[in-house]
């Protein structure tokens, strides 16, 4: 991408003339209402347009200064806009142009609101590349985002020694949804938040935790200004805050039905040379494709509140992010999908459900701290939660019993189709578990590997390093 530059739209912009995108006209023009007086804002640009083979999906990031509003205690800061995740041209370079009723292309743009630092004169342009990072992930993957969504990042935004490292999505404030030429285009704003805070959206839901951020002036306040220099979290500004996650869980469950992440299964019930009908899912061994009917179930699971692990699933922003790897989807667009429909198994025509009688899970230590988050904030409030192979079609469902359409019952719990695994937990085991997963909450004091038994049950499950997955046996 090119440094800032003047020049928030093309020049002519401001009569419109006819060779002005229609697209680009209507958010500039949104732009145009909130700052009448900043009609050429500083502006990244892509040095190569994604539409002639260049990496950047976002043809511009558009940098204006908020003055904000000392009657509500906003404090001023930049305000960052992104073109080019809607169809911007209408002729198909990019964007399917599919109609005015619909989104234009993924039907939003993106928007950041950093903190001004005393003295500062101009934006930082880091923004513009985080944001070009999550757009990466939206055209490679084909999925939107949509309010209350959380990504998980793993490093500090800015490349600093930030203790925001993760991100939440919101309505932006100010910005209103646009009708353009192409359909509709709204505006979700980016919220970077603390590791605590994240896990806190995980648990619960991440539109709680987004009203909740609100609330504290120096978190984010009503406009939800990220500050980099913020060294509290929420929780440690005010204690009670967590009284309410705490709540919140108790009595919504979580948001959170699935996870892409480093997994696998093994079917302990036969030898593993006895492979006649796939029984056995091992890491390094080759599994049988998912079928196109368990293909759409598993993603009727993964709904809004997915997981998405920045390390293996996000493409790469800058240099020491080149490994990542997309989350494996078919090629047609999907919105963010609502997490709790009463589609979210849906019984199909199984061409053949296999019992297990012993299973060994296997998952990273990213992945295994999420099981607690499964058994108390899902499945004891009578709800599943879905683990997706990053590295294959290996899928992992757990779900309580009553759950509809699930193929694991509680006289067989363990039930496979093809590398689709579904474990079915009574209440009481649930809770024994949790008993017996407790150190998983505590990262900083485990070490790899580590294995956990119920023999009775015929269960095992092992926390096993990265590499592990990363570099499975031949």
């Amino acid at each position: 991408m090119e440094g800032a530059r003047p020049g928030g739209a093309p020049p002519g912009a401001g009569s419109f003339p006819p060779l002005f995108p229609p697209g680009l006209h209507g958010i500039y023009g949104e732009c145009r209402r909130l700052y009448p007086e900043q009609p050429n804002p500083l502006q990244v640009t892509a040095i190569l347009k994604y539409w002639l083979g260049g990496p950047d999906p976002l043809d511009y990031v558009s940098m204006y200064r908020n003055l904000g509003n000392p009657a509500l205690n906003v404090p001023e800061h930049w305000h960052y806009v992104s073109f080019g995740l809607s169809d911007l041209y209408g002729d198909n370079r990019v964007h399917e142009f599919t109609g005015t009723d619909g989104p234009s292309g993924f039907g939003f743009e993106l928007t950041f609101r950093l903190k001004r630092e005393t003295g500062e004169s101009a934006p930082p342009t880091w923004p513009a590349e985080l944001m070009q990072g999550l757009a990466r992930y939206v055209f490679q993957s084909e999925n939107t985002f949509c309010s209350g969504d959380h990504v998980s990042w793993h490093s500090p935004l800015d490349n600093s020694e930030s203790r925001i490292q993760h991100m939440l999505l919101t309505e932006d404030p100010q910005m209103q949804p646009v009708q353009t030429p192409f359909g509709v285009v709204t505006f979700l704003q980016i919220v970077g938040v603390c590791t605590e805070e994240l896990h806190a959206a995980q648990q619960w839901n991440g539109q709680g935790i987004l009203e909740l951020l609100r609330t504290v002036p120096v978190a984010g306040g009503p406009w939800l200004i990220t500050d980099m220099r913020r060294g509290e979290t929420i929780f440690e500004i005010d204690p009670h805050l967590q009284e309410r996650v705490d709540k919140g869980i108790e009595t919504d469950g979580s948001n959170l039905s699935g996870v892409s992440a480093k997994c696998a299964w093994d079917d302990l019930s036969r030898p593993p040379e006895d492979d006649e009908d796939s029984r056995s899912i091992c890491i390094g061994t080759q599994p049988r494709r998912l079928s196109g009917k368990d293909t759409e179930q598993i993603r009727e699971t993964l709904r809004r509140g997915l997981e998405i692990n920045s390390k293996p699933v996000l493409p790469p922003i800058n240099a020491q992010r080149q490994n990542g790897l997309n989350y494996d989807r078919a090629p047609s667009r999907k919105d963010s999908l609502e997490s709790e429909s009463s589609a979210a198994i849906i019984p199909h025509e199984l061409i053949r459900t296999r019992q297990l009688e012993s299973v060994h899970l296997k998952f990273n230590q990213e992945s295994g701290a999420l099981i607690p988050l499964c058994l108390r904030g899902r499945l004891l409030h009578g709800r599943h939660f879905t683990y997706k192979s990053i590295t294959g079609d290996t899928a992992i469902t757990f779900v309580s019993t009553g759950v509809e359409g699930a193929f694991a019952t509680e006289e067989h719990p363990y039930a496979a189709h093809g590398p689709w695994l579904q474990i079915l937990l009574t209440e009481e085991f649930v809770e024994r578990m949790l008993e017996d997963l407790e150190d998983l909450t505590s990262p900083e004091e485990f070490k790899l590997p580590k294995e956990y038994s119920w023999p009775e049950k015929k269960l095992k499950v092992s926390i096993l390093p990265d590499a592990v997955f990363d570099n499975p046996l031949p």
